[in-house]
């Protein structure tokens, strides 16, 4: 049983995700319950009603709520006796639960990676996943691909982006082909900020950005990668998502929403949700456009500006994306830090913190000078944009009046006018975001450059892209490595500061492999993580079939090993979940190690070992230090020893 909420301010649900068995369970609970009919209670009807799960949901809503508002001290989790788990978390007032026979961090990091998804699709105003629903079926199909793909490849399972291997001609050869390609593209005004990117079989090839584009980071990456998957699966057979591995439990089909589901399109149940206004869900642009035969393309956020992604298939496998920087980046970040300084000001009003109140109006106000500042600089004249900036202008004037009055003399009247308006703010702040910066206009913006750009790629990458096809299917595999280190069996290397993974390539073909070593693979991987939570660096440990390995470490620029000068045992529990799509857990690390240094100097990387049982400890930590110092062979980059421990 397994089912993903997201509730907003009035405890009415915008998102649902479910599998049968929930909904039957829910169905249930509603007709002992008296919401439903008895006639209603079983059979195989496998509809529910949104209003069925508000009623059963909201004590406990609305109990979360009074924790995290008024006493700032929310619920993480539920355990309950059947074995039932509920995670919660909140991102911009709205509640996120998640609901499962799974392990609690399992949970926890299916909904942080939700929440992930949730920001490159709606930015701040996750009230569009009940507006759009393009928006809704898109976060169903990238949760039920990162499901998939998390269980079934390790560059998912650790967060990090996994570079297809080639020699430097090859490299250098695609590296040029993406350059003038992007140096083409920008003879149209249009695309003076653009990243070129190659994948090949969820495997990253090369990547080129023009000049005054701003950088993408790891989490951008690897959504960018569950994108690209779902889109391929779009156009294929659909899988049947299951859990991750470490849960041991098999899964029900997962639902969506709308009633689509990935396995079985035409025998699924559904939610059934109110439905918007027409006039305004017709207001709301779709996220996913098919702007020409030969791109799918895709308003998103990466880093929190709006991309225009543009998508073309080079050969089987092989995958162009051009991500077109639109001009509405500074818009966007005075509309998102706006909503994010109001959300923050509600709570610190219900709070009665008079001082915190100050510092966040102080913080709306500055978001607001830069939202206005950039809606001048932004050439757009519609009619509704400049009716919905008029009214926004004349709503803060007055609230802004209002916020300084209290500031000066804390008066519960004129804390209630601030209140009686912040809802209508928010609602023009929302409704100005998809008007201008998630419309889709932009992705309808000088397609023919576009076109043109990918017809370039795809000349230049004629002569090898069958080569490229078949070496994506296995990248690498131990090979000499097991003369050079014998009784290994696998290793994972990450290089955190750019989020880099080398291992050897997994044939899931093998039963002996999907059942042996996978296993214990994932198991180990979870196990390292647990401990790293708990402040261990260095680990060792064994069943009886293998010896296991987990290392973190640091090192300067110049690759000797720094020692950390703070141990953050006590501030980890602050920290997100390892890993990059929940947040960036080994930047927040490397912070607290080194509180005076600057993170750009530290650099961290990961190391995980599986060695056969009879290898011994002595055996393991040596294997450990010669693989670091040799890794370079395989990924390219230079390395230098360094004691492990």
């Amino acid at each position: 049983m397994r089912c993903i909420l997201i509730f907003d301010h009035l405890n009415d649900i915008l998102f649902t995700k479910c599998d049968s068995k929930f909904i039957q369970h829910v169905r249930k609970l509603a007709t002992n319950q008296g919401l439903l009919p008895q006639t209603e209670s079983g059979g195989d009807d496998c509809t529910l009603s949104p209003n069925v799960i508000i009623q059963l949901f909201s004590p406990m809503v609305t109990s979360q709520r009074v924790m995290s508002c008024q006493f700032g001290n929310s619920y993480t989790f539920i355990q309950c006796q059947d074995g039932t788990n509920m995670v919660f978390d909140e991102y911009m007032g709205y509640l996120f639960i998640h609901i499962g026979l799974e392990e609690v961090n399992w949970l926890k990091r299916t909904l942080g990676v939700c929440i992930s998804f949730v920001k490159h699709l709606c930015g701040p105003d996750v009230s569009l996943l009940k507006i759009s629903q393009s928006r809704s079926d898109l976060l169903t199909q990238l949760l039920d691909s990162w499901v998939f793909l998390q269980d079934s490849e390790q560059w998912l399972l650790v967060e990090a982006v996994e570079q297809l291997t080639v020699n430097a001609e090859l490299s250098g050869a695609t590296l040029k082909t993406l350059q003038s390609a992007v140096d083409k593209m920008r003879s149209v005004d249009e695309l003076q900020r653009v990243h070129a990117m190659i994948l090949v079989r969820n495997k990253f090839l090369s990547l080129y950005s023009s000049k005054n584009t701003q950088d993408l980071s790891a989490a951008d990456l690897l959504f960018l990668n569950i994108l690209t998957e779902c889109v391929q699966e779009k156009e294929s057979q659909p899988k049947t998502t299951s859990d991750s591995g470490l849960s041991g439990e098999s899964s029900d089909e997962f639902y969506s929403p709308s009633g689509s589901l990935a396995s079985t399109p035409n025998a699924s149940p559904h939610i059934n949700r109110r439905s918007p206004s027409s006039a305004l869900n017709e207001s709301v642009s779709p996220v996913t456009v098919t702007v020409s035969h030969d791109l799918i393309s895709h308003l998103v956020l990466l880093s929190g500006v709006p991309y225009a992604v543009h998508m073309a298939t080079m050969a089987p496998g092989v995958t162009l994306l051009l991500m077109v920087q639109t001009q509405m980046g500074p818009l966007c970040n005075g509309l998102s830090d706006a909503l994010q300084a109001l959300n923050v000001l509600q709570t610190l009003q219900v709070q009665k913190d008079s001082d915190g109140v100050k510092l966040a109006f102080e913080a709306l106000d500055g978001a607001m000078k830069r939202t206005f500042d950039g809606l001048k600089k932004v050439k757009m004249t519609a009619p509704s944009i400049e009716s919905c900036s008029s009214k926004l202008q004349g709503l803060w004037d007055f609230m802004r009046r209002k916020y300084i009055e209290y500031i000066k003399a804390p008066l519960p009247d004129c804390l209630l006018r601030i209140e009686s308006s912040s809802a209508g703010f928010q609602s023009l702040l929302c409704e100005l975001l998809w008007r201008t910066c998630l419309d889709s206009i932009a992705l309808h913006a000088a397609v023919s450059g576009v076109e043109s750009g990918a017809e370039h790629v795809r000349k230049g990458l004629h002569d090898f892209s069958s080569f490229l096809e078949v070496k994506a299917l296995c990248n690498f595999t131990l090979g000499s490595y097991l003369e050079e280190f014998p009784g290994l069996v696998h290793f994972i290397y990450v290089d955190r500061s750019n989020h880099r993974v080398t291992a050897p390539s997994l044939d899931f073909s093998a039963q002996e492999t999907v059942t042996l070593t996978k296993k214990k693979i994932w198991w180990m991987v979870e196990l390292s993580r647990a401990h790293l939570q708990d402040g261990h660096f260095a680990l060792m440990w064994k069943d009886t079939t293998f010896n296991y390995a987990y290392f973190l470490w640091f090192e300067d620029a110049s690759g000797s090993p720094l020692k950390p000068k703070v141990l953050p045992t006590s501030a980890l529990k602050n920290f997100p979940m390892p890993g990059v799509m929940c947040g960036d857990f080994y930047q927040k690390l490397i912070e607290c190690c080194f509180p005076k240094t600057s993170p750009s100097k530290i650099r961290c990387f990961e190391l995980m070992c599986i060695h056969l049982g009879l290898a011994t400890s002595s055996c393991v930590l040596e294997h450990s230090r010669r693989l670091a110092a040799t890794i370079w062979e395989v990924t390219g980059m230079p390395g230098s020893p360094l004691d492990l421990l």
